[in-house]
């Protein structure tokens, strides 16, 4: 697994290969989604940062994210809900989302990563990538209900 700096090494790299600019904007919402354990929304990104930067607007936010996309540094985790999820690990790895609390846990699954794809998927089109979101409810809102309040 590659260190913090590795990983900001590469980032920076990738910006400049593309002849994008390392703001001080796009440095601190990077850092923020690699340090985050939380796949933090769009928006609850916006809010962790806009202490720091009060000038951030959402749409910047918003903006860099889908950039940071489109160059793979950052993957968005689809959860059926309203807003998507993003994250800065981008070695193949699947999610259980729990349909009370909103968390999201990593997890990885190797023989579903080695597994062929199916048949019908052979003539639709060029394939990016595959991987996993499980939806259930976690351990913690499961005691939760079980206690009586």
């Amino acid at each position: 697994m590659d260190t913090e700096q590795q990983v900001m090494d590469h980032f920076e790299a990738t910006c400049r290969s593309h002849g994008l600019k390392l703001t001080h904007q796009r440095l601190e919402i990077y850092r923020a989604l690699l340090q985050s354990a939380e796949h933090p929304s769009a928006e609850s990104l916006h809010k962790q940062l806009e202490t720091r930067l009060p000038t951030l607007s959402l749409d910047t936010v918003y903006r860099t994210l889908a950039t940071f996309e489109q160059l793979g540094l950052v993957k968005r985790v689809e959860t059926m809900s309203s807003q998507a999820r993003f994250e800065a690990k981008i070695e193949q790895h699947h999610h259980f989302f729990c349909d009370q609390c909103r968390q999201l846990i990593d997890f990885t699954w190797h023989s579903f990563d080695s597994m062929g794809l199916p048949e019908a998927l052979m003539g639709v089109g060029t394939i990016r990538g595959k991987n996993v979101v499980v939806h259930g409810v976690c351990n913690d809102c499961l005691e939760k209900k079980k206690k009586p309040e």
